[in-house]
């Protein structure tokens, strides 16, 4: 039988986490199964998920039923079935959290999208949700903001694992490694514990190639030349910040709380399915196994990479080619840090939107179920 290749992806240093969660994945014992044989070693789950997940779905009308019956708000039904979701898929990925000394088997949980810009409601929902939970293997989902990376510091230096969501930027990057080493050394002057606390940077791809291809599809010029910077910008500026990630956790301030048992903020990349068909719906993974990183993926990209991925260690190949992309998309008037600051706004809505249809969703379904009561 063929190796699966998820499993060869673990045996280069990277972690495989699949970004879908709901009822139906774990009650029907899809996750277990995935998590024992599959070698998938966390979940992420975001608003666009949950709304997929819940939004007329039967399985979830008893538990709704039930809230309702308990007088909860809207916003509080939605807690009672994410929370169940989060809490049930956590307790079934804790062997992994425990047989990886904390380092794997967390699933994520993102603070309400509307708090993107909002360093102190960020702060209070986190800690909400995080005692809430009462899991040891939940990270907290904060958005890369100005407002989130000092979320993520006092976050961290709660003693709370988080997973900084929506970077596009290796600045936006390097200042979210900076964050969470603020929180940790935040810890350390308080003399309290920092070897339990774990973080990754979630840093997106096919959203960068979908964006500068159509720009690069609306510009004249040398048409052959233009075609060939095409699904090149995400994972060139990938490697880039892996680069970073080593500078920095190569540097002496790190090696100072490493020295007190510090785990590193590992890169994850999210946003891994193709949208381009012309391209290879595995390309934001065969190109991106790298040593302590993490592939979040969703189902159909994990089958894909069942199937077929060509697993190789590539984060650091072809630097010069990745640093040569990016300067060519700017010398032909790509403007790189616009494009990835506009892609993190058009990401917050993305999120904004579909929880805003899933409180819509649920109040429907609530004046549906309170006629059968």
């Amino acid at each position: 039988m063929d190796k699966n290749h998820l499993i060869e992806i673990a045996e280069h240093g990277q972690s495989v986490w699949m970004d879908n969660l709901s009822r139906n994945i774990i009650q029907s014992g899809a996750l277990a199964d995935m998590v024992a044989n599959q070698g998938i070693k966390g979940i992420t789950s975001n608003p666009a998920i949950f709304q997929k997940a819940i939004a007329g779905n039967a399985i979830y009308d008893d538990a709704i039923l039930g809230a309702i019956k308990q007088n909860k708000t809207i916003t509080e039904i939605y807690e009672t079935l994410a929370f169940k979701d989060i809490q049930d898929a956590a307790d079934i990925l804790r062997p992994v959290f425990d047989q990886t000394g904390g380092k794997d088997g967390y699933v994520s949980i993102e603070v309400s999208p509307h708090l993107a810009h909002d360093t102190e409601g960020t702060v209070a929902e986190a800690i909400r949700f995080w005692q809430s939970l009462d899991r040891p293997n939940i990270m907290i989902k904060i958005p890369g903001t100005e407002a989130g990376f000092a979320a993520v510091t006092q976050v961290i230096a709660a003693g709370i694992p988080v997973n900084v969501t929506l970077l596009f930027s290796v600045e936006d990057y390097e200042k979210t490694a900076l964050a969470f080493i603020k929180g940790l050394e935040e810890r350390v002057s308080k003399n309290e514990p920092i070897g339990h606390i774990a973080s990754v940077a979630s840093f997106f791809l096919s959203r960068i190639d979908t964006k500068i291809d159509s720009l690069l599809d609306g510009m004249t010029g040398d048409q052959t030349k233009l075609a060939e910077l095409k699904g090149k910008a995400a994972i060139a500026n990938a490697k880039m910040a892996y680069q970073k990630y080593k500078e920095i956790y190569d540097s002496a301030r790190w090696q100072a709380l490493k020295e007190k048992g510090a785990k590193e903020q590992r890169l994850l990349w999210a946003s891994t399915s193709t949208k381009n068909p012309a391209y290879s719906d595995v390309m934001y993974v065969d190109n991106l196994v790298g040593e302590n990183t993490v592939n979040t993926m969703p189902p159909e990209t994990i089958a894909a990479c069942i199937d077929h991925c060509d697993v190789e260690s590539r984060i650091e190949m072809g630097l010069a080619d990745a640093e040569k992309v990016l300067q060519e998309l700017s010398n032909i008037g790509i403007n790189i840090p616009q494009v990835m600051a506009e892609l993190q706004v058009e990401g917050i809505t993305k999120f904004v939107q579909p929880f805003t249809s899933l409180m819509n969703s649920l109040s429907e379904k609530v004046e549906q179920l309170k006629a059968t009561v």
